[in-house]
């Protein structure tokens, strides 16, 4: 049996899914621009799933603002907002110091610009305190970013708190919801956000399509241009496969989330009370709640990672030692560095998260591989120092 325990990296593909990029692909060519039948029918491919998101998310459907994924959606609405305020003056932006590398690394971008950027700090719980923000945020500041739930450790962050202090200073919120959308109900009016970026990949849908919510009446310039599609917002021909997918995803993750929740959440509280059970010297990084449902991580005492990341795949077992854009370094976790922990929590922790195809067999046989595994790194690793 192999078990796939890295759903925060990507989802497989649901079957609604993958029936809606099919027939898109086969049968929907036209271009979604064009006035005749074929572009119409490209066109009602793209009103349907803009429609199923916007329901998801609580939202307009001319709010939504199809991109290529997360990343571009992260882009789009900092670079966005960013520079049709710079007229205003306002060069100041707000984030997370444990935001996805997506929303870090465009922060960095616009730093080298002359960009003002502050790193709101977390304490090992993972969660950032709203004081924290009040004690930075300034007349100047355009944006603040913050995301909804943690990639690595799944914490959920006081997202509307945030947004009532960043808009009592007239600035704009962006969250980076592409960890909780199809996982937790998301209302985009309650969490008083003006900006939120979604994934399709993440919740069951294909690779290639994102979303940014944009709320009516927010300015902000593309920062892809050319054609007028998506209302001036977005130019460029539109993935229609790709976004039927979407599309279906969506409206799956509406109709089966709260059942879906529960489930993968007593999966979740399975696998992380059995391995803190059976194997020594574990310990769960960041607050339990509030935490999307399917997410843990998890130091081992006395063992790398890499090397218990390693040995689980060679058994079967895959999971992940954290984002997986950061995949391919040594560095420790940027996320666990934030909360503070010791150095060698920052290199001994795996992430394991789970999903729609999850079961109670896939599980048990990760706690039955975990200790022997943990065990045998352990006993080389004692037989080194030894030597």
């Amino acid at each position: 049996m192999r078990v796939y325990f890295d759903y925060n990296a990507t989802t497989p593909l649901s079957g609604e899914s993958a029936d809606a990029v099919m027939r898109a692909t086969r049968d929907i060519f036209g271009n979604a621009s064009s006035i005749h039948h074929f572009g119409q029918q490209a066109k009602a491919v793209m009103d349907d799933a803009r429609s199923a998101v916007a329901t998801l998310v609580h939202a307009e459907a001319s709010e939504i603002v199809f991109t290529s994924g997360g990343t571009e959606s992260d882009n789009f609405a900092i670079r966005g907002a960013a520079e049709a305020l710079e007229s205003t003056g306002r060069r100041h932006l707000i984030a997370s110091a444990i935001e996805h590398e997506a929303v870090l690394n465009t922060l960095r971008a616009l730093a080298r610009r002359g960009w003002r950027t502050t790193m709101l700090p977390v304490d090992q719980s993972g969660i950032i305190s709203p004081d924290r923000l009040r004690e930075v945020i300034d007349a100047d500041t355009a944006l603040v970013s913050v995301m909804h739930a943690n990639n690595e450790i799944g914490t959920i962050q006081p997202v509307a708190a945030l947004a009532a202090i960043a808009h009592e200073h007239g600035a704009l919120m962006h969250t980076d919801a592409v960890q909780s959308a199809g996982k937790i109900p998301i209302d985009v009016r309650t969490l008083g956000v003006d900006l939120l970026s979604l994934s399709a990949h993440k919740f069951n849908g294909p690779k290639g399509a994102g979303v940014l919510w944009i709320k009516r009446g927010t300015k902000m310039q593309p920062t892809v241009t050319g054609g007028k599609h998506e209302r001036n917002r977005r130019a460029g021909t539109e993935n229609i496969p790709a976004i039927a997918g979407l599309g279906a995803a969506a409206t799956l993750a509406a109709r089966k989330m709260t059942a879906e929740a529960a489930r993968v959440s007593a999966l979740r509280d399975r696998l992380e009370a059995g391995v803190l059970r059976d194997v020594s010297g574990t310990v769960v990084n960041g607050a339990r709640d509030p935490r999307v449902p399917n997410t843990t991580n998890i130091s081992f005492e006395r063992v790398e990672a890499e090397s218990l990341l390693i040995a689980l795949d060679l058994d079967g077992i895959a999971v992940s030692t954290g984002s997986a854009c950061s995949s391919g370094t040594l560095e420790p976790s940027h996320v666990l560095k934030a909360m503070g922990l010791p150095s060698h929590r920052t290199q001994n922790s795996l992430r394991f998260s789970l999903g729609m195809f999850s079961t109670e067999a896939e599980v048990d046989r990760v706690l039955e591989a975990l200790p022997r595994l943990v065990d045998k790194i352990r006993g080389l690793s004692r037989k080194t120092a030894l030597a």
